[in-house]
């Protein structure tokens, strides 16, 4: 048996073990969690310093883009996050083995839809090290088991982190050990997709390469999205000073995250009054801006956006602009175009907005707010696991909520079929 089938099977069986924990159990290993993070911050630091000396040569040798290396470093604020976002999940309700509701379907005979954990995850990620803890957490508080492999970019961080997460476990009381594990390889993820004997779920976080990898190779399960491909539609009544205000931050605030605006959406009634302010403000904040053809003669510093702009996750200071005639123009082009990530509108109309938020197709639509809201932490979530653009069982940031299935629980009393099928009895008619 390979290395990572002995780690896939003892994960699962550690995830049915997981059944049993109690919440205050889960909650001391967090707090542990979070108590060993802190004690051991300057090591956390250093390894991570050694991991950036060399993403910087891969930088320079064009292996590893710019905005992965941003992803990559930790700070002090950053291992603050981490830290508090350990401790904030501690405060939520336990998520698992909650009635969702309950109903009698015929005398005597009660059905419970009850919430539990999907079983064994695998979270599979680049750069951004600080998610080993919030994907932990989540597991733990969820009563997963979880497998993580992150960027071969972030392995001294990764690994740090890992061993002060293990060894803050291995000293609660009846905790199952394997419920956490770490794997370093391409070639372990390779052998990993194949073990859906094992594996309930995978969840990647990084590029679309990575994402299209592995929904290409495996017959698990995948939760995910491919692209941020954000969009805000400033509408014909919006405020300036709004619009303004948001599209610097939600650009500008961390361009490679994926809720970052990548195109920006302008009715042809609101050009001349907002857009050389906007594009102003974009120059002035190091954006590149990639106009639409009709754009150009009105702010000549700008290039002209290609077809191939408006599908682009640019992650970078980069922004495309586009003018359009109606609302319904701008719905168009984001169901086109988007990635079904975030999409916000800014307009002081609540009909026009009511429309936007209803027909874009998207996880997240937003009203005078920036896209960059779109994260499981400031959605109140603790932390996330990724974010989702599927449409099915989670979309959006995948906090809690999104680690849990749930599952049928029948109590009768020596009943059976046939006494429905020949009329002896009878379900209930509020059914």
């Amino acid at each position: 048996m390979s290395e990572i089938i002995e780690i896939a099977k003892l994960a699962k069986e550690a995830s049915i073990r997981a059944l049993q924990l109690s919440e205050k159990i889960k909650n001391e290993a967090l707090i542990k969690i979070s108590n060993e993070i802190e004690i051991n911050r300057e090591q956390i630091i250093e390894a991570n310093k050694k991991d950036l000396e060399t993403a910087k040569i891969l930088v320079s040798q064009g292996e590893l883009s710019e905005s992965t290396y941003n992803r990559l470093k930790l700070d002090d604020n950053k291992l603050r996050d981490m830290i508090q976002g350990v401790k904030d999940i501690v405060k939520l309700e336990d998520p698992v083995n909650n009635v969702i509701w309950e109903r009698e379907i015929a005398d005597g005979i009660t059905l419970k839809k009850v919430s539990c954990p999907i079983g064994l995850i695998s979270v599979i990620f680049e750069a951004r090290p600080d998610v080993i803890s919030q994907i932990t957490a989540l597991a733990i508080k969820s009563s997963n088991a979880v497998i993580l492999k992150g960027g071969k970019e972030a392995t001294q961080t990764n690994k740090t982190i890992f061993e002060i997460i293990k060894n803050a476990l291995k000293n609660i009381q009846n905790f199952p050990i394997d419920m956490v594990n770490l794997i370093y390889s391409r070639e372990d993820v390779k052998e990993l997709l194949k073990l859906d004997e094992y594996i309930d779920l995978i969840i990647p976080r990084g590029s679309k390469a990575l994402v299209k990898y592995i929904k290409s190779n495996t017959k698990i399960p995948v939760l995910g999205h491919d692209e941020g491909i954000c969009h805000i539609y400033i509408d014909e009544s919006a405020d300036i000073n709004k619009a303004i205000k948001i599209c610097i931050d939600a650009k500008c605030q961390y361009p490679s995250a994926c809720n970052s605006v990548e195109t920006i959406l302008i009715h042809e009634k609101a050009i001349e009054r907002i857009y050389i302010k906007l594009i102003d403000e974009l120059i002035k904040n190091g954006v590149k801006v990639k106009a639409d053809k009709s754009l150009l003669k009105i702010a000549p510093n700008t290039d002209e956006a290609k077809e191939e702009d408006w599908s682009t996750e640019y992650g970078d200071k980069i922004v495309s602009i586009k003018q359009v005639k109606t609302l319904e123009e701008a719905i168009e082009h984001i169901n086109k175009y988007g990635s079904g990530h975030t999409d916000s509108i800014i307009t002081e109309n609540e009909e026009n907005a009511e429309k936007f938020m209803k027909y874009v197709d998207s996880a997240g639509v937003y009203k005078n707010i920036s896209t960059r809201f779109a994260d499981g932490f400031r959605y109140g979530f603790g932390a996330e696991v990724g974010i989702s653009t599927n449409k099915t069982h989670a979309r959006g940031p995948v906090g809690l909520d999104g680690l849990t299935i749930y599952k049928y629980k029948l109590y009768g009393n020596g009943d059976i079929v046939d006494d429905f099928t020949t009329g002896k009895r009878h379900f209930n008619k509020k059914l």
